[in-house]
């Protein structure tokens, strides 16, 4: 899991100064959490997330924007309230997700919009 300021949001996911049209950078699909330090429902997510990243493992990454320190960026994607969850497929567009889940809504969103199905643990 990856903490992006603006500038690493611009080189990993999007330059959304110079672009009209969304056009996703990254080569693997990815979950952007746009939170903040102070909400109780972030809170909550953080470890679910961290979970899914070791999970996903080398699937999908997983960042994190902070929205007080990162305020034109959340303003960019038009983020009101938090946690806002950005699912980024390979290719199509992206989908915005807003307030918390849980860890089967994530399964279920990462399998559905991103197309990625959990690798199971492989035996020897």
């Amino acid at each position: 899991m990856e903490k992006l300021d603006k500038q690493a949001f611009i080189e990993k996911v999007f330059d959304y100064e110079n672009e009209k049209e969304w056009k996703y950078r990254g080569t693997l699909p990815a979950i952007i959490d746009f939170y903040a330090d102070w909400c109780g429902p972030c809170k909550m997510v953080t470890p679910i997330l961290e979970k899914i990243s070791a999970d996903y493992d080398g699937q999908l990454a997983v960042y994190k924007v902070d929205t007080d320190k990162e305020q034109e960026l959340a303003g960019a994607f038009g983020i009101q309230s938090i946690p806002s969850l950005l699912f980024i497929p390979v290719s199509g567009p992206p989908q915005m997700a807003r307030g918390a889940m849980d860890r089967r809504g994530f399964d279920k969103a990462i399998a559905e919009i991103l197309g990625v199905k959990k690798e199971e643990p492989k035996t020897t």
